[in-house]
């Protein structure tokens, strides 16, 4: 019986208890085990309910298949980690994420380990040995109890010294007084690295500093996501902003602000009590329906006073009666402008005409030909601005609500528990992976199996959907209609693989040498920017990804009965005009805070978000502060938020985006008191997969280069579309590059043929 029979995937073949509160786990993760490196992490979740846990690999074993991790239990977390036997499995194992270390032969290297440190630093310093290098290992806890590793650390080490609080075993003391005493003996040493806590990494680069030796330290507990899309792990190192997960987790330790280190730590503490308390006085309130008479009929939407009060949807959807009457206004043109306006070309006259007979069923079907995401995008996307702007009927009236049509149907095959997957043809033969469940990566997916080639989709969260699950509120896009939705495409025949990140797991070169004729790259734009002003590491800032990250896919605003906690202010200013802020804004309101701001250097008429979702979040009550600049983020001597610093603007002459550039007013500065701040200006593409495919060629900023019509990228084979390539857009933009580059991956399969201008 091969190792794959015998165990499943992440399953506990071994737990043991190796110092009081830390726990040994041996897990049986076959992709992790054969590409992890020392210094690497994974990202742990032990069910639906539970937080992300980065974890560095303590150990590996590629015979067996197995890595090695060990948790400190501190939180509610780790607990549940520590609840689990042998024979059970973790949800997830995530990786192997982050930068492996530098392994070079550079003589002399003191590794040093403090406490729970030493599980990271124990396959650093086998790998350094394993180099040639002389090594000088001290390992340091409170007491003999609280070691771990000893023998370990010891058969691998050239020398061990070992230090304890409280001088229970070794040296009393701390391990930078063994390293102190080896400096002043005269040892000469090449090269120190250092996990630990992060007073003690600190001490360590303080010692080495002046000397001039090379420093390497860990930062991997202040990870969130591990991916790089969130940028909750950013520090400043050599007066730079880095991603922990991205560019680390090891830097020069004599170039890390410490300082901020470990202010930035302290974010989450107390944060599960407090949010237990705050979960404890809440109170759920009854839902209203809010119906006015208009011309075009109005969307039923739950009251501003009692919606900010909840996570439920605040649009409730259309009746029979109400759909039946909204498409009778349609005037069925000959000449439909309509579907023109449709990125994926749904026969719109036709699927209205069926809703306005009563055959709901039939409307649907109608729009699946076309679109295999119709709950999702009759929800979400900016029908104003496509579908419906090109409606006869809004040249002097309102436009039929076609996105609310969409909707409507959708829901109601759902409700009838009838949900018809279309005759497949026969297999193809041909195999493609998709990266990326977003939008386009779904899409291309259920029309590659429609067509009847195989398909296996890649996803680097544990639930597919994309932003549809990170960065859209629940009560704009309920996470169970995401995942209705995604359940249709396996249903098509899709494999949707969660929690297998492409680019470190496996390369796109190594998709393609497994076997697969294609590959189409969706992984959309998860890389949040920032505005570069004085402040914007204090605690208490956040971008919108990781804040909605936090809420929406770890469902934080369910805490307790989901361990994700949420450190939220009570003054909170929300920096940007577009969806993401409005999302941002009207989250934080249902979340508790007294007061939210929405800060744009705009007037709203240049708000990019759409016009529905302002509305709302102003009907909710979000505060504006228009024309408005932040230019710093003032804190406290915790390193906590106290306010934002801002300048007034006026607008000038259209710039090249065709709005009105804005200028400040002198003399206009001025403090808007806060005591958290997110950051919605905006997001590029994530490096971790273009960065392990070196001949796909990248804009300056990091998208990848790809046909509009086609997808075809500049390697051969490989495909891309959505956010990837044009940079935050549209849900239904994301699916039309999608559907695009499926025909054009189609064609490709059976010819061969590869013509890029």
């Amino acid at each position: 019986m091969s190792i794959n029979e015998r165990y499943k995937l992440n399953e506990i073949i071994h737990k043991e208890s190796i110092a009081p509160s830390i726990t040994l786990f041996k897990i049986h993760t076959p992709v992790v085990a054969n590409a992890v490196k020392a210094g690497q992490f994974v990202v742990i979740r032990t069910d639906d309910y539970a937080e992300r846990v980065p974890l560095t690999v303590a150990d590996k074993d590629i015979k067996e298949e197995t890595i090695t991790l060990i948790a400190q239990v501190v939180g509610t977390a780790t607990r549940k980690m520590d609840s689990l036997n042998v024979g059970d499995s973790f949800l997830d194992v995530v990786g192997p994420l982050g930068e492996a270390t530098e392994i070079e032969s550079e003589g002399t290297v003191v590794c040093i380990g403090g406490g729970v440190g030493v599980a990271p630093v124990y396959p650093i310093t086998k790998a350094l040995k394993q180099a040639g290098n002389r090594i000088i290992s001290i390992i340091g806890a409170r007491s003999k109890e609280m070691l771990i590793l000893e023998d370990e650390m010891r058969a691998i080490s050239d020398e061990l010294d070992i230090a304890t609080d409280d001088g229970s075993a070794g040296h009393r003391g701390f391990v930078t007084d063994v390293l102190k005493k080896l400096l002043s003996d005269g040892t000469e040493i090449n090269k120190v690295v250092a996990v630990g806590p992060g007073i003690m990494m600190k001490a360590v680069a303080d010692i080495t500093k002046e000397p001039g030796i090379k420093t390497i330290v860990s930062l991997n507990s202040l990870m969130v996501d591990g991916t790089g899309m969130c940028g909750g792990c950013r520090i400043t190192v050599g007066g730079e902003t880095k991603f922990v997960c991205v560019d680390g987790p090891e830097f020069d330790g004599h170039q890390v602000d410490f300082d901020e280190l470990m202010q930035r730590s302290e974010m989450y503490i107390r944060e599960e009590h407090r949010a237990m308390w705050d979960y404890e006085c809440r109170l759920q309130q009854a839902e209203d329906n809010l119906k006015r008479a208009n011309k075009r009929e109005p969307m039923p939407k739950q009251d501003p006073k009692m919606r900010i009060q909840n996570f439920d949807e605040v649009a409730l959807g259309y009746t029979r009666e109400q759909a039946m009457r909204e498409a009778s206004r349609c005037l069925q043109c000959k000449k439909a402008f309509c579907v023109a306006g449709c990125p994926v070309d749904i026969d719109i006259p036709a699927f209205v005409a069926k809703i306005k007979e009563g055959d709901f069923m039939g409307a649907i079907h109608k729009i699946k030909e076309k679109n295999s995401l119709p709950a999702v995008c009759g929800r979400v996307c900016p029908q104003e601005e496509q579908c419906e702007v090109e409606c006869i009927l809004g040249k002097k009236k309102d436009p039929v609500a076609i996105g609310r049509l969409e909707r409507f149907v959708a829901d109601y095959e759902f409700n009838q528990g009838e949900t018809r997957v279309p005759k497949l043809p026969e297999s193809t033969g041909k195999r493609i992976a998709v990266i990326g469940a977003g939008p386009a990566g779904l899409t291309v997916a259920g029309e590659l199996c429609k067509i009847g080639h195989g398909v296996t989709v890649f996803e680097a969260l544990h639930a597919p959907g994309g932003v549809l699950v990170y960065g859209i509120p629940e009560f704009r896009l309920p996470k169970w209609i995401v995942q209705r939705e995604s359940d249709y495409i396996g249903k098509l025949g899709a494999d949707i693989k969660v929690s297998y990140i492409v680019g470190k797991a496996k390369t796109v070169d190594q998709l393609l040498e497994d076997g697969y004729d294609a590959v189409f790259i969706g992984t959309g734009a998860g890389l949040p920017y920032f505005l570069n002003i004085p402040g914007e590491n204090l605690n208490g800032v956040y971008s919108a990804n990781e804040f909605l990250t936090r809420v929406n896919l770890m469902k934080a605003y369910l805490f307790p009965e989901y361990n994700t906690p949420i450190r939220l202010g009570q003054r909170i200013a929300v920096i940007g005009g577009g969806n993401v802020a409005m999302d941002s804004a009207r989250t934080s309101l249902r979340l508790g805070a007294e007061k939210v701001y929405l800060v744009y250097r705009r007037s709203r008429e240049e708000m990019p978000a759409r016009e529905e979702e302002i509305e709302n979040a102003f009907e909710e009550g979000i505060e504006s502060r228009l024309l408005t600049n932040p230019v710093r983020i003032l804190g406290d001597d915790r390193g906590w938020v106290k306010g934002l610093e801002c300048v007034q603007m006026e607008l000038t002459e259209p710039d090249d985006s065709g709005r009105r550039r804005p200028v400040a007013i002198e003399g206009s500065e001025h403090v808007i008191d806060v005591d958290m701040v997110v950051v919605a200006i905006g997001q590029g593409p994530n490096p971790l997969l273009t960065s392990t495919t070196p001949d796909l060629k990248l804009t300056k900023w990091g998208n990848i280069v790809a046909d509009e019509e086609t997808g075809r990228t500049s390697k051969k084979g490989v495909f891309a579309g959505g956010d990837i390539v044009s940079g935050a857009a549209t849900v239904i933009l994301a699916m039309g590059a999608g559907k695009n580059a499926a025909q054009s991956i189609d064609q490709y399969l059976k010819n061969g043929k590869w013509n890029i201008e």
